[in-house]
């Protein structure tokens, strides 16, 4: 059954091959957190780095496919509010994943300082966007010179965070949880060898991306066969269904106790994400796709930016208190995330 037509299938059948590959992607997410976890161990990099570099690329495939594809299909708005919805859901995922720590706040015992750069540097990317949407685009060499932009900021923030662990001129005192589960992490590997685990690690990134596919297919006919339109469906329902891997890697990275790991997949995504700009514009055949976005997706880039400070809040503070299993940061990331989503609905 192929997918390109997918604007043919009943509105049935495509809400379910929806469902069931979101689904898809939530188990190769879970699984995928156990092998670079292994691969981490196995090779010695850090957990920020593990998340943001293995976790945070292959878990940008279902974007990658949905961005290639909506692209192309002339619909390059599904694309561009998938990445962004991306960036606010993820906040909201690290929330969701506060949760499962039961005790304390996620962000009480996050203590890494490259952690923090990635905040820093996620927020600074998101308020690019929206600057870049609200001045308009020009095309260079034909594609958009806003989006080549915000992909080479991007790509530096990437690099700049992933080794600013090593680099940091100072210390958070800490208090040996990390080290007893490195111990425990480099015991679990010693199991499993690292071509294997590599390879795993590439079943379960190709299963993610044909998963992925899938949703971009399907999400955009939905887009058209419910009426709600590319921007909201963009944001919220194939940014949330693309999100599964990440949602089931960072829940199983803190249920492994890989804390760092959890927020530079959350967070490190973005980076990824956001390079795809210039995918877009190169697939896109009318002019630089910054050109095609307007308030709704300015409003959508500022979210993101607002839920992803307020977790910097808290992992500088690094006193919150649970309550309700969650800290409050983590709570207010829920709410204004659920605020933003009815002013959206109100712009969409």
């Amino acid at each position: 059954m192929p997918l390109s037509g997918a604007h043919d299938y009943p509105l049935w059948l495509n809400a379910t091959i929806f469902l069931v590959s979101a689904v898809v992607v939530w188990v190769g997410g879970t699984r995928l957190a156990n092998y670079v976890d292994r691969i981490s161990a196995l090779t010695g990099m850090g957990q920020a780095f593990a998340g943001m570099l293995l976790l945070g690329c292959i878990t940008s495939l279902p974007e990658l496919a949905n961005t290639i594809t909506a692209s192309s299909i002339g619909n390059p708005a599904l694309a561009a509010n998938n990445l962004l919805g991306s960036a606010a859901i993820n906040a909201v995922l690290l929330a969701i994943g506060d949760a499962f720590l039961h005790r304390e706040a996620l962000t009480s015992v996050v203590a890494g300082p490259a952690t923090l750069m990635m905040s820093v540097l996620c927020m600074l990317v998101l308020i690019i966007v929206a600057v870049a949407i609200t001045a308009g685009d020009v095309p260079v060499f034909g594609m958009g010179a806003w989006g080549m932009a915000i992909t080479a900021i991007s790509i530096g923030s990437f690099w700049l965070a992933s080794g600013y662990g090593a680099r940091s001129p100072w210390l958070v005192k800490d208090d040996g949880a990390n080290d007893v589960a490195s111990t425990d992490r480099r015991t679990r590997a010693r199991h499993d060898s690292l071509p294997r685990s590599l390879l795993k690690a590439a079943i379960a990134g190709t299963v993610i991306f044909a998963a992925g596919y899938a949703l971009s297919q399907t999400g955009d006919a939905l887009a058209e066969q419910t009426g709600l339109g590319s921007g909201l469906v963009g944001f919220a329902l194939i940014g949330i269904a693309t999100s599964m891997p990440e949602l089931s890697t960072i829940v199983q990275s803190i249920r492994l106790r890989r804390y760092e790991m959890a927020f530079g997949q959350g967070l490190g995504t973005n980076f990824v994400n956001f390079s795809l700009f210039i995918v877009a514009d190169a697939v896109f055949a009318g002019g630089p796709v910054v050109n095609e976005l307007g308030t709704f997706e300015t409003v959508s880039a500022l979210l993101g930016a607002v839920l992803i400070g307020i977790l910097l809040v808290g992992l500088l503070e690094r006193r919150d208190t649970a309550v309700m299993r969650m800290g409050y940061d983590s709570i207010a990331v829920m709410l204004l995330f659920l605020g933003g989503l009815g002013l959206l609905a109100t712009l969409g």
